[in-house]
């Protein structure tokens, strides 16, 4: 089984609400919402992975300095296997527009579990909702 190498980000608001990008009919799980990011090509590490794909389906410069590592996934899909670090950032320049034809919704966490998401990003949800919580407190 293959293993898919990809990088994701919670881009976090002024208002605490996180973007989700909805997977564009055509693609794979199509009409599911997901941390944006992508595959990470030979060569790439992961955080200039994750800035490029950033930049190029969203417009967004992100600078890898600015991206704070909170968690990853792992899961098997019929075939292949994800590997997904998620990193979380609250800076970035431009506004995020949806290039390659993704719906976009800034989503509070509270409410993040009503949008439906692909296996491998579900498990993600809670831990990230956890860590703005606890930004929020501190």
């Amino acid at each position: 089984m293959r293993l898919l190498l990809v990088a994701a980000a919670a881009l976090v608001n002024g208002n605490g609400a996180v973007l989700l990008a909805q997977r564009p009919e055509g693609k794979s799980l199509a009409g599911l919402w997901e941390f944006p990011g992508g595959k990470i090509e030979s060569g790439e590490n992961p955080e200039a992975a994750l800035c490029r794909e950033l930049a190029e389906e969203l417009g967004l410069a992100v600078n890898p300095e600015d991206l704070q590592p909170l968690t990853f996934a792992s899961h098997t899909y019929a075939d292949f296997h994800l590997l997904m670090p998620l990193w979380t950032t609250r800076h970035w320049r431009g506004e995020p527009q949806g290039r390659e034809g993704q719906n976009l919704a800034w989503v509070l966490p509270e409410a993040l579990d009503s949008y439906p998401m692909p296996e491998a990003d579900i498990p993600l949800v809670p831990i990230l909702r956890e860590h703005l919580n606890q930004s929020r407190l501190s």
